[in-house]
């Protein structure tokens, strides 16, 4: 199926608690997905996609909707109190989702205020992404109050993602801009087809055939709260060949990096060497460090890249480099 934009504005309704776009093989109750292709959302002129102006949950799986805000691990929803209403998030609150998808492409559309994610990618491959603006804040005006709205990631990348092409995307978004994120952070899973997870597919690992491998991300320029690019594994669970060239972040007010690769707290830390394999070139940040490592990472290089933030380090770890293998980093300058 091809979806042609042409010069349009898309808003979700105040009424709806569900994604603008998934893929029509996977939802709740699908317990069994099966592989669809082709599938393609075409933008032609001006478009826009947009989330509610007062939206019924926003945020990931582990978030409970409030009114106003508040600490802890909570998100806006006008669904907050409602007897009978789910009151956490799930993977409905992201704008656009695919699943088990062989042949994706997505070019030229705006978006902004998603409910959390503005795309998530699920067992996908070959997928073309190019000419993406996002405008995804943290914060969004509901009836003249700022509210907080949590996870507005821009493009994440789940398990089984394979033979990716991202390029030309800019923006600016109050989490990660662009996530790779293999977790086994649920070590029983969770079903197909459940609310339980911001997942609409089984979150767990299951070998080789869901990790994530040969992505290809070029030319993104973005302001980020967190990471311009975050690389995430746990325990077995492995993203390698990833190639990423040209990279300017600005920071916005966060723990900013231009690129994470390993990620704390999300389930057993990744084994040695299952983050491979990544080549970043041509990178401009500023934030806390150019790059932060935080796995045991093995036959990364990183070259081409300037660092004017305030901290000491180029590159900063939270790992013994000595258990790091086979790292290359060159041509790597602090702005005076």
């Amino acid at each position: 199926m091809t979806v042609i934009l042409d010069n349009c504005t898309i808003q979700l309704s105040d009424r709806c608690r569900d994604n603008m776009f998934r893929s029509e093989n996977v939802g709740i109750g699908i317990t069994n997905p099966e592989w669809i292709d082709n599938i393609r959302i075409i933008g032609m002129g001006d478009v826009l996609l947009k989330g509610a102006d007062n939206p019924r949950a926003t945020g990931d799986g582990a978030r409970k909707l409030v009114s106003s805000p508040q600490k802890g691990r909570v998100s806006y929803g006008s669904d907050t109190g409602k007897e009978g209403i789910k009151q956490t998030g799930d993977w409905r609150n992201i704008l656009i989702l695919m699943a088990y998808v062989r042949g994706f492409s997505m070019k030229n559309l705006g978006i902004e205020n998603s409910h959390a994610w503005a795309v998530s990618f699920e067992r996908t491959h070959n997928a073309d992404i190019s000419d993406l603006r996002i405008d995804n804040p943290e914060e969004i005006s509901v009836n003249g109050q700022r509210v907080s709205v949590s996870n507005k990631d821009g493009i994440n990348l789940r398990q089984g993602c394979k033979n990716f092409r991202i390029d030309h995307i800019y923006g600016r978004s109050g989490d990660d801009f662009i996530a790779l994120s293999n977790l086994d952070t649920r070590r029983e899973g969770h079903e197909n087809g459940t609310l339980n997870s911001t997942m609409v597919t089984m979150s767990k690992w299951r070998g080789i055939e869901d990790d994530i491998e040969r992505i290809y991300i070029t030319n993104i320029t973005c302001q980020t709260k967190y990471r311009g690019i975050a690389i995430r594994a746990s325990d077995s669970a492995s993203i390698h060949h990833v190639y990423i060239d040209g990279l300017i972040t600005r920071e916005w007010d966060g723990n900013h990096n231009s690129i994470l690769i390993g990620g704390i707290g999300y389930g057993l830390p990744s084994l040695s060497g299952k983050i491979n394999n990544i080549q970043a070139m041509n990178i401009i940040g500023e934030g806390q460090s150019l790059i932060l490592i935080e796995a045991p990472i093995a036959t990364c290089v990183f070259m081409n890249g300037i660092y004017s933030g305030a901290g000491k380090d180029i590159i900063s770890y939270k790992i013994d480099k000595n258990e790091i293998k086979n790292l290359v980093a060159k041509q790597l300058i602090k702005a005076q």
